[in-house]
């Protein structure tokens, strides 16, 4: 098995993102759990926009994509702004879009079979608003969603503290980040002995 992720904070490397931390803290758990993977932050590519699996002209969403389609779960890392997943969040929703209409041989979306997860970071209230706008559209477009397919963190409202930046995970953070992975590779290794039907 293995697990992809996608920190969708709006700062490239070497920058510190709290969105990096929790993804990393959640590829620890998935390791665990005996599968492997790779983190790939959005920002150091020209992810460019549109609904095409590929949009030509040196866009990096295909080489993401290969990687993406290779792994058996797909987490998601983004920040909270202004109450919604960051930009780049939503660009990579959009491009997910263009696997709609990309099927196998019996009709089924690339993606069906595959697990995806959430990661949510914020400095202001949002996470479950996030979160749902996340799973609608990771569900649209053919994944699945195991039970508590989120973990997060929000501080206290109008401070400046980051996730990155406390001397300890707080444990309801890390529990929830446990069942996550747990959950999460469970469900991933029942659709790999039994996948979804054909499309009729």
């Amino acid at each position: 098995m293995r697990a992809l992720a996608l920190v969708c904070t709006l700062n490239p490397s070497p920058a510190r993102s709290s969105s990096q931390h929790l993804a990393e803290q959640v590829m620890s758990e998935f390791d665990r759990h005996g599968v492997q993977g790779e983190i790939v932050r959005i920002a150091d590519h020209d992810v460019r926009p549109g609904v095409e699996v590929d949009m030509g002209d040196g866009d990096a969403w295909p080489a993401i994509r290969e990687k993406m389609l290779a792994a058996d779960i797909l987490l998601i890392a983004t920040p909270i702004w202004l109450g919604h997943p960051s930009s780049l969040c939503q660009r990579v929703l959009e491009r997910l879009d263009g696997e709609l209409s990309e099927t196998d041989d019996q009709g089924r979306p690339l993606v069906y079979g595959k697990v995806a997860a959430v990661a949510v970071v914020g400095n202001e209230d949002g996470a479950h608003k996030v979160s749902a706008d996340l799973f609608q559209g990771l569900d649209d477009v053919g994944f699945s969603l195991a039970p508590g397919a989120v973990t997060y963190w929000v501080g206290e409202a109008m401070q400046g503290t980051d996730y990155q930046d406390l001397d300890e995970t707080p444990e309801t953070v890390a529990s929830t980040t446990r069942a996550l992975a747990a959950n999460a590779v469970h469900l991933a290794r029942l659709l790999a002995d039994a996948p979804y039907p054909a499309s009729s």
